[in-house]
């Protein structure tokens, strides 16, 4: 999680073109995943299998997540108006536990944040002025302000104990499948919570 303030726009009108609302980008999932699909430049059963996981578990978030109440009090205390910005994949098992999180929160907060969500292959450009120890992990997070567009803050790819619970098993040589059952039992017992606690501190500071 970093604040910052960025010298100019971070939105052009060709990413806004091409960004799309919450429900927007949850269709675009399901009928991608019809066609046997998924988001991005890389298609293999593999991705579509874990797109369809990724699928149940956003409908579950959806359903399930709520707002903790310092962190609702803390948005709909805010005094300015926010864009969140989303660099996601269909694909990618982090941004299904993430996503569906953000956009409740944004909801949450009465009409002071919109959320955007722009595919990461499509958007490189973006996506690579915003590396994690040099790789495009995601999801993450830009903040913007609504007005002029310039950044305040980002965060992201994932919690930081999930991010450490990831570099140590990256460093023990862990397969994807072990990194993919680690971390997606570490999200189901956190509860969201690491998120929302992570999240709560951003907004803090952006007040």
């Amino acid at each position: 999680m970093t604040t910052s303030a960025s010298p100019s726009p971070v939105l052009s009108p060709e990413h806004l073109a091409r960004a799309y609302s919450y429900s927007a980008y949850r269709q675009l999932i399901t009928t991608l995943m019809a066609e046997g699909k998924t988001t991005g430049t890389t298609q293999s059963e593999a991705l579509t299998a874990y797109a369809q996981l990724n699928i149940q578990r956003m409908e579950r978030l959806d359903k399930q997540v709520q707002v903790q109440p310092e962190l609702l009090a803390a948005v709909q205390g805010l005094q300015q108006r926010y864009v969140w910005l989303v660099l996601t994949e269909g694909w990618c098992g982090d941004a299904a536990q993430i996503v569906p999180v953000l956009e409740k929160i944004a909801q949450a907060s009465q009409g002071r944040i919109t959320t955007h969500y722009l595919l990461r292959d499509e958007n490189l450009d973006l996506m690579d002025r915003y590396l994690t120890n040099g790789g495009r992990s995601i999801p993450k997070l830009i903040v913007l302000r609504a007005d002029t567009l310039h950044e305040v803050a980002q965060w992201g790819p994932r919690p930081a104990a999930a991010q450490e619970l990831f570099q140590a098993m990256k460093a023990a040589g862990a397969t994807h499948e072990e990194f993919a059952e680690k971390l997606h039992g570490w999200y189901a017992k956190d509860k969201t919570h690491h998120t929302q606690q992570e999240l709560l501190r951003l907004i803090n500071e952006m007040s």
